[in-house]
């Protein structure tokens, strides 16, 4: 039996969740990258583990890696995958598919007290997913069931997050959260710099690349063929992207290059050399598969073009370029791609990544778990004024450098009350309760405080818009003038229109409404105003409001009602209709 040596971090991760399962049966995740070695930290869980394991991921190589490696190392455990032939069930640890398990669990007689799910960004979190019908059932046979997932890629397109709470102190943005919480991370760069990967070299071409902007967000099925529509019309460059990788590929030594679809596949290939080239599809058969990836891994064939396969356990260490043309708006699908080229091999210095589709992801940024809400945004910190926590949100900033705007909603950070803890509950942007005044979230249908159901702010401008003395303006602005001790505030609209209001700085009534009103939306987080100067210190920072509601009083506007943050089926300023 061979002893399992582990780096210092694969010690950290599993002391982490040792550490972690001892005081709670909450469920919970390490991330790792790619190439740091989780069959090994995977293994040695195994090692330690009391009771039955199961060990679960969607692809039958993982199964087969993960296995290998414990079998590797002197232990014995059950293989149990249709794809393998293999449905042994007598073992205390199983590795096992979830696609296999899914449609075999009658098969186990034995209770399991812990689940390891390899790439668990894969897990949904519907009720009918085979992950979560599989660890139900389970569960019911032992309510004690532990569950612990391992990824590179904490987050799901369109979902966010997976996991709600961090162990350094903060907890995510997320209302899709699958597990509790995360226990360990390890930096992608923290690995390069000890020596254990490769540094990757990413450019973005400037000269050859496709414009995938025209790209809308539907189903898979339209998707596929309007981007195979839009490929049509790019041959040449396609053609100048690939004559462009050959020659960036003579001083390399394996290539893959990832496609959008498998016509686009074929395109690519009829441009690389015939004798040095291979393509892979979804429809390629398996025992085709494994030869022509034989081929590749011995440098028989030094090109591999693929279709939505060889993004997770595909390891083929001498690859050292890798040309994406295919796009996406997956971070987890986009690392994935680039860490094919990431593990170490002899005499290799770097790997090329060049993204032809810009997708402008970048490998050492800070992860968001939301999908960017305009493509001039970015990554900025926002400080909470009630715990003051460093959120990362994504938003704009001026010429200064200065965050203007950002697009969080609530405050991550975790506050502790003795042993228990929550979610800070400063909202910077939030649906007020007309009944008890509690800031609720902006989707919130009812109160989370008084359970009252909230007034829908479509009805509010619905019944405004059908008064005859009342007027409704879509707000595209705010700003401010100065009668004496008086704050005069003008809303604008998209042709220039203004409604005003005034709020009188020397009555402590009427500073009381306009922080009440006004100052407890700004954008950097809310604000207490005493005197005109310190409004117009922070006039940049105010957040104007959605639509305006005012009422006639004779040849005036009053204004009655203000919507902030409204999520509806009205046009806002500035949207297309």
């Amino acid at each position: 039996m061979t002893a399992i040596v582990l780096r210092n971090y694969q010690k950290q991760a599993v002391t982490a969740t040792l550490n972690h399962f001892r005081q709670s049966q909450e469920s919970a995740i390490i991330v790792l990258p790619m190439g740091s070695g989780k069959s090994l930290v995977i293994a040695e869980l195994a090692r330690l583990a009391r009771g039955n394991l199961l060990v679960l991921t969607h692809v039958q190589e993982l199964v087969e890696q993960n296995h290998a490696k414990y079998e590797a190392l002197g232990f014995t455990a059950g293989l149990f995958s249709a794809g393998l032939g293999k449905r042994q069930t007598q073992e205390q640890v199983t590795f096992a598919s979830i696609q296999s398990i899914a449609n075999g669990l009658t098969e186990f007689n034995q209770q399991f007290s812990l689940i390891i799910i390899d790439e668990c960004h894969r897990v949904s979190n519907k009720d009918d997913s085979q992950y979560q019908q599989v660890i139900s059932t389970l569960r019911e046979r032992n309510p004690s069931l532990m569950l612990l997932g391992l990824t590179a890629t904490p987050y799901r397109l369109g979902q966010g997050w997976i996991y709600r709470y961090d162990y350094r102190g903060f907890v995510r943005e997320t209302n899709h959260a699958v597990f509790d919480h995360c226990i360990y991370e390890l930096p992608l760069s923290q690995l390069i710099r000890e020596g254990f990967l490769t540094p990757p070299v990413c450019i973005d071409a400037a000269l050859h690349h496709y414009d995938f902007s025209s790209l809308i967000a539907v189903d898979h099925q339209h998707q596929t063929q309007a981007l195979s529509h839009l490929l049509r019309k790019y041959p040449r460059v396609t053609r100048a992207i690939t004559e462009e990788v050959v020659e960036l590929a003579k001083s390399r030594r394996g290539v893959m290059l990832f496609a959008a679809s498998v016509e686009h596949a074929k395109e690519i290939y009829r441009y690389l050399p015939e004798q040095q080239s291979a393509i892979i599809t979804g429809s390629t058969d398996r025992q085709s598969r494994q030869n022509l990836i034989n081929a590749f891994k011995q440098q028989q064939l030094k090109f591999l073009v693929n279709v939505s396969v060889l993004t997770t356990g595909f390891d083929a260490p001498h690859v050292d370029l890798i040309a994406i043309l295919r796009p996406t708006e997956s971070v987890s699908l986009y690392q994935q791609i680039a860490g094919r080229g990431l593990r170490l091999y002899p005499d290799k210095k770097d790997c090329l990544i060049i993204d032809y589709a810009a997708n402008g992801f970048n490998l050492f940024s800070p992860e968001i778990g939301s999908p960017k809400p305009a493509a001039d945004t970015e990554a900025v910190q926002v400080f909470c004024p009630l715990c003051n926590f460093a959120n990362i949100f994504w938003g704009r900033r001026d010429e200064q450098g200065q965050v203007i705007e950002h697009f969080g909603r609530r405050c991550q950070g975790l506050t502790f009350q003795g042993e228990n803890k929550r979610q800070c509950h400063y909202r910077f942007v939030f649906k007020e309760c007309p009944f008890c005044n509690h800031e609720n979230d902006i989707a919130a249908r009812r109160c989370e405080h008084c359970d009252n159901v909230l007034i829908d702010p479509d009805d509010i401008l619905k019944r405004a818009l059908s008064l005859k003395d009342a007027k409704v303006m879509r707000c595209a602005g705010i700003s401010f003038e100065t009668d004496q001790q008086r704050l005069i505030v003008i809303y604008h609209d998209e042709q220039g229109d203004t409604l005003k209001e005034a709020f009188d700085f020397s009555y402590t009534k009427s500073r009381h409404r306009f922080n009440e009103q006004l100052g407890r939306r700004m954008y950097m987080g809310s604000k207490s105003f005493n005197s005109l100067d310190e409004v117009f210190q922070l006039e940049a920072q105010f957040k104007h409001p959605d639509f305006v509601i005012a009422k006639r009083q004779g040849h005036f506007w009053k204004i009655e009602e203000k919507l902030f943050d409204y999520q509806g089926r009205y046009r806002k300023a500035n949207q297309l209709y």
